[in-house]
């Protein structure tokens, strides 16, 4: 059978067999599993520990405490709080910190999650600690991070988000979404909103629903809607660039102008200068293409300006430079599996994922991921096997 015919056989078997349930709880649509509809409470949602909810008076994702296992009206019994515990409010919600969120946020304020090491973002993280007792959209988010870092500091493989990270990520979401609803942005809530974008685009960077390659896309032959997911919420922070303005003169944020400057370099509007040649002809690339006639050259250009740099130099900026080139008919052919386009966010993921701790927790699956796919049905072509394991530039760039 060849590739291609053993490819649209996957595609139809996946196609009958991961259908999500059209009659599933509201846990499990946003989780983005098939429930298996039984009730009152669904496996998946039993296995989780959290409260199933067919019905509607059931909050999503409301955890069910360890000691009762059981839930009250609808939602799960508090634990007792404790003696240290720290409130946060604004004027429509509150949440209470106990010492193990205390822990969390220290160390995640304190250590510059974003970008180790950067002098800019220990101010950000002074200021917007502050901000979180005011805002708990903030504080939410900034505590889904915190629980994910922990998950990457202390895993080596895939790992699925544990309750604690659902949890925050989803009231933040909540609050956030509520907020925008109910009034016009002030120029007080411009920096906290924007702490909280930026934060639930790394939550979604780093959290892909697989936990082994054979899970992960573009492996597995999901719905495209799917796939890429992170892309499009990049793309939607971005879109409130100015309504928020981070550069603006009061900006806690205005400190990081360099890095935000590095994100937005312009690429070479013409030619091949700087790619290295391997990169070059697997893209088909001269010194006459431009963007408008080869759908990878910005994209090329962009993995280019990082894949020579030590990784101790490698920070948010140029990274991001690769994110921003997905548009257009390039983002359309990685959506639809083109095997060079995924050459491509292969040498991205390896060389990025080795510095920026929220890339890696992807990079872990779908690097090797994108490495199998193109082993198995793309195995005949000699340019894309030479940029995977065992391949004559494996080693180059790794």
């Amino acid at each position: 059978m060849s590739s291609a015919c053993a490819e649209n056989a996957l595609v139809q078997k996946r196609s009958t067999t991961q259908r999500r349930s059209r009659y599933g709880c509201r846990n499990c649509k946003l989780r983005k599993l098939k429930c298996d509809e039984s009730r009152p409470h669904c496996k998946k949602c039993r296995a989780f520990g959290i409260a199933c909810n067919f019905v509607f008076n059931i909050p999503d994702l409301q955890p069910i405490t360890a000691e009762t296992g059981m839930t009250v009206r609808g939602k799960a019994e508090l634990q007792r709080p404790v003696a240290s515990a720290v409130w946060t409010a604004d004027q429509s919600t509150f949440y209470q910190l106990n010492t193990k969120c205390q822990d969390f946020l220290t160390r995640y304020y304190g250590s510059s999650l974003l970008s180790p090491g950067d002098p800019n973002m220990m101010h950000v993280n002074r200021r917007l600690l502050q901000l979180a007792f005011a805002y708990p959209y903030l504080m939410h988010a900034s505590l889904a991070v915190a629980l994910t870092y922990d998950r990457h500091l202390n895993t080596s493989v895939g790992s699925r988000r544990s309750l604690d990270e659902c949890y925050h990520w989803y009231q933040s979401t909540a609050l956030l979404n509520r907020r925008f609803r109910e009034r016009p942005i002030n120029a007080e809530d411009k920096d906290p909103l924007w702490g909280t974008l930026a934060a639930l685009a790394v939550l979604a960077f780093s959290s892909p629903e697989a936990c082994t390659p054979e899970e992960s896309w573009p492996f597995t032959l999901s719905d495209q809607t799917d796939a890429l997911d992170w892309v499009c919420l990049s793309k939607g922070k971005m879109a409130l660039w100015h309504v928020v303005n981070p550069l603006r003169p009061d900006s806690v944020f205005r400190v990081m102008a360099p890095t935000f400057a590095q994100m937005n370099t312009p690429l070479p509007q013409r030619g091949a200068n700087g790619i290295p040649r391997a990169v070059a002809a697997l893209c088909l690339l001269h010194e006459a293409s431009t963007a408008t006639d080869n759908p990878y050259f910005e994209a090329a250009h962009a993995v280019a300006q990082i894949l020579d740099l030590p990784d101790t130099r490698l920070t948010t900026g140029p990274v991001q430079l690769f994110i921003r080139s997905i548009h257009g008919v390039f983002e359309d052919r990685l959506r639809t599996r083109d095997p060079v386009a995924l050459v491509l966010l292969y040498l991205w993921y390896r060389k990025a994922g080795r510095s920026i701790w929220w890339i890696e927790l992807r990079a872990r699956v779908e690097c090797p991921s994108i490495c199998l796919y193109l082993q198995r049905y793309h195995k005949g072509d000699a340019a894309v096997q030479a940029f995977l394991l065992d391949g004559v530039f494996a080693e180059r760039w790794s």
